[in-house]
């Protein structure tokens, strides 16, 4: 026990942290009026524990005139019932507001917030039953029903799950920031059968619902009570809600928002539909709509309009399932679900890692073609959805993964990810850094399971995201191997158009003498073809790589060296083949008998050029152009002029081919 003095100590800390909470709110949430901040300061002058904020035990009339749905029961109009008003504890009124104005920033959240809640309710019954089956009440099917009021105006999100008592709700509802999931899931901790699949954590999204109601009912009864346990809430999230008693057939909860007028849309079913197989698509329970259909009878004026209840989820989540129970079609079906594709993938890799503090599945895609706006998207990635618990999160592309990797399309379902309070944002740490360093591995290792044993479709890859995937030998350097790997050019080893030569196809037709990996930029393939550059090489039988993508000339600038040998472009610096000291001797007698020309050249190029010399590399061509090892290429110097960049003012060399006719008339 503490001593008195010790005690008074901590009780005064604790008002001087609540008043300290309120001030640091007022900078954060709307004013509060001068009446409220009156009753505050007296609230904080009283206080003296941790106890529940005040109730005050007021007995009021309210009116009400709610159609409770489970069983089509109508209460009737203007019933006046005893309700019970109380304050929102933790300063409620600020934290509202904080919340509905500043913790959400898309408001249609709330839907997927409060079919959270619903799930994790059917789910908290369906582990109770275990030990009690009794608790079913005879509903053999967990659900959830949504309902749309055009001419009242609300929405309805009804489940059949576990249900609160009246003290459940003061704690649960009546607490801002207060999880009952939290709570279950710290006293099942342990069980062994019990399997954590709930989802609310932070006690913050039944409140969602004021971001689009200007009032909002809630109406629920404890599985297994009598129909007299009922709780009716009801709050304008104004810092106050009432409670009161209700007599429910079913025991359940069902939430009724009354929308504000800017927050009609909401009404239309097509917008709640499309809300759900958004964000709930893959809740582990149904999820019904009343479809409107007119039966026509005999007479067209007699036709009625009849409603009937359909699944609009589809309530499984594929990815949960072992591969081995899922079949080609279900993952190509899958696919086009997840990425709008109307074509096939090219191929998929389906993890599941377990871990003590781990646990998360990945279902990761290859398009069989790409995007128009493929080069466009590198800002802004997409195509990787973030799920926790099977509810879509976000996007998170940009978070799991590289830039280079923006093409895989798919699915990340992670029991243990931190998001933030309104569940829209991934917190930083070890564990994101973790996943998305399986996400990229991965990938990799299916483009090169592709790349071995189905070249094919790497092919079909290379020539639809090669220039994509190129980017990764800048970004990542503690994979650039593995990316080097399975990088793919032409040569001029190879007659085929296209990409299809590896660096180890390279290194592995090398004579034993040659130990650098020559390669070309150009504009297009058909110049760097043609480029004179080329002439020594083709004469001495030397393999040149022929890059014509407008990302090589950059990537090569970082990526110089692959499996011991070191890359170097046939168009820069001084080109040194090996075994031609005799060519060298006689190149240097002939500049010695030609030096007046090329001392004539020097002159007249002086302002635009660094130096005229003999080259090595011409045996056709009368001349050619040669830059320093860290110059761009020309070709992508003009690029970046041309999109307005400024670029450094550079002096090439000019190589002369002192055997050309034409030089040789210029001797004379």
């Amino acid at each position: 026990m503490r001593k008195p003095a010790t005690r008074a100590f901590f009780y005064l800390k604790d008002a001087m942290l609540t008043q300290l909470w309120a001030v640091a709110l007022k900078f954060v949430s709307n004013p509060m009026t001068k009446k409220t901040q009156t009753k505050k300061a007296q609230a904080s002058k009283t206080k003296t524990s941790k106890a529940p904020a005040v109730k005050t035990k007021k007995t009021v009339k309210t009116k009400k005139a709610i159609k409770t749905k489970k069983t089509g029961r109508t209460v009737k109009a203007e019933k006046t019932v005893k309700a019970e008003k109380h304050e929102f504890q933790a300063e409620a009124r600020e934290v509202l507001n904080l919340m509905i104005h500043s913790l959400y920033s898309n408001r249609e959240i709330f839907l997927r917030e409060l079919v959270s809640n619903a799930s994790d309710a059917c789910d908290r019954l369906r582990f109770e039953a275990l030990q009690d089956a009794s608790l079913m009440g005879g509903d053999s099917e967990l659900k959830i029903e949504i309902e749309i009021d055009e001419d009242a105006g609300n929405i309805v999100i009804r489940d059949n799950g576990i249900g609160m008592s009246r003290q459940d709700v003061i704690e649960n509802i009546g607490t801002i920031a207060r999880s009952g999931t939290k709570k279950f899931l710290e006293n099942a901790a342990g069980n062994k059968d019990f399997d954590a699949s709930l989802i609310g954590q932070f006690g913050v999204g039944f409140y969602s619902s004021f971001i689009v109601a200007d009032k909002v009912t809630l109406l629920t009864r404890p599985a297994g009570s009598e129909v007299s346990a009922g709780v009716r809430w009801e709050s304008d999230g104004g810092g106050e809600y009432t409670l009161a008693r209700e007599d429910m057939p079913a025991p359940g909860t069902e939430v009724i928002l009354h929308l504000r007028e800017d927050a009609k849309d909401f009404l239309a079913s097509w917008s709640v539909r499309s809300l759900i197989q958004k964000y709930s698509d893959h809740i582990g329970f149904p999820i019904y709509m009343k479809n409107q259909s007119v039966a026509a009878e005999d007479d067209a004026e007699d036709a009625e309009k009849k409603s009937e209840w359909e699944a609009v989820n589809q309530s499984s989540a594929l990815w949960t399932l072992q591969k081995s129970a899922i079949s080609s079609d279900e993952y190509q079906s899958f696919y086009k679900h997840v990425s709008h594709d109307f074509e096939d993938a090219l191929s998929w890799t389906h993890n599941h890692v377990e871990g003590a503090h781990n646990n998360y599945t990945s279902l990761l895609y290859i398009p069989s073609k790409a995007p128009l706006d493929m080069m466009m998207q590198r800002d802004e990635r997409h195509g990787l959805r973030l799920y926790v618990k099977r509810v879509f999160i976000m996007d998170a592309a940009e978070q799991l993964l590289p830039h280079y990797l923006r093409f895989i399309r798919g699915v990340v379902d992670s029991d243990d990810l931190p998001l933030n309070v309104s569940r829209e944002l991934l917190q930083k740490n070890e564990l994101v850094g973790k996943i998305r360093s399986a996400v990229i591995r991965r990938s990799l290792d299916l483009l090169k399971r592709l790349a071995e044993k189905e070249s094919g479709k790497y092919n079909t890859f290379w020539d639809q995201f090669g220039n994509v995937f190129k980017e990764g030998l800048v970004e990542d350097m503690g994979n650039r191997e593995r990316i080097a790997k399975l990088l793919r050019f032409s040569s001029t080893g190879d007659a085929a158009a296209e990409q299809r030569v590896s660096l180890a196809d390279y290194v592995s037709r090398m004579p034993e003498d040659q130990d650098v990996i020559w390669y070309v930029t150009a504009e297009n393939r058909k110049a760097a073809a043609n480029s004179p550059h080329l002439e020594i090489f083709r004469k001495k039988g030397i393999e040149v790589l022929l890059m014509s993508d407008r990302i090589d000339e950059w990537a090569m600038g970082y990526f110089t060296e692959f499996d011991g040998k070191k890359l170097r472009s046939i168009a820069k610096g001084d080109v040194d083949l090996g075994g031609s000291d005799e060519q060298q001797d006689e190149g240097e007698k002939k500049d010695a008998a030609k030096d007046p020309v090329l001392k004539r050249l020097q002159g007249a190029l002086a302002d635009d050029g660094e130096e005229v010399r003999a080259s090595q590399r011409l045996t056709e061509s009368a001349s050619c152009l040669v830059l320093s090892e860290q110059e761009l290429a020309l070709h992508m110097q003009r690029m970046l002029e041309q999109a307005g960049q400024a670029m450094p003012s550079s002096k090439p060399i000019l190589e002369i081919n002192l055997d050309h006719p034409l030089v040789k008339q210029l001797s004379e």
